[in-house]
């Protein structure tokens, strides 16, 4: 088993894009306001995580999120950028937690928790190609 406890706690990553229509809700299907969407944000903070700590994995690895709990709690409109920041706070085994932020530029728009596992990617491809075939992971 690969030890992932060297990855270094504080360590942050950023992600940031300038909303545009793609990016609202009634485009990504999460209600009929034409601002920034909540899947989006949540998409920017998994970036940020990304971000943190992919580069610090050993080759054939990469990190999926598994858990997030996380508010959205200010609007942002159409042609603003906003930026999401992960900072990790946890390693355990191959469970990394991060704290994650959101803010557009204005104000703080979401934040929460975030959490992700580190898989070896050809046994994870071969666990998901045996469950597409029928078989039993």
């Amino acid at each position: 088993m690969v030890d992932f406890s060297h990855l270094p706690v504080g360590r942050e990553g950023t992600a940031e894009l300038i909303v545009d229509d793609a990016h609202t809700a009634p485009r990504v299907g999460s209600g009929r306001v034409r601002v920034l969407a909540t899947p989006v944000m949540i998409n920017l903070m998994e970036a940020a995580a990304l971000d943190a700590v992919e580069a610090l994995l050993p080759a054939g690895h990469q990190s999926l999120g598994i858990k997030l709990d996380v508010s959205h709690h200010a609007a942002t409109p159409v042609g603003m950028r906003i930026s999401a920041t992960a900072r990790l706070v946890g390693v355990d085994g191959r469970r990394l937690r991060f704290e994650v932020e959101a803010s557009d530029e204005k104000e703080v728009i979401g934040g929460g928790t975030h959490e992700r596992v580190v898989v070896n990617v050809a046994r994870f491809d071969e666990r998901v190609q045996k469950k597409l075939l029928g078989s039993t992971p």
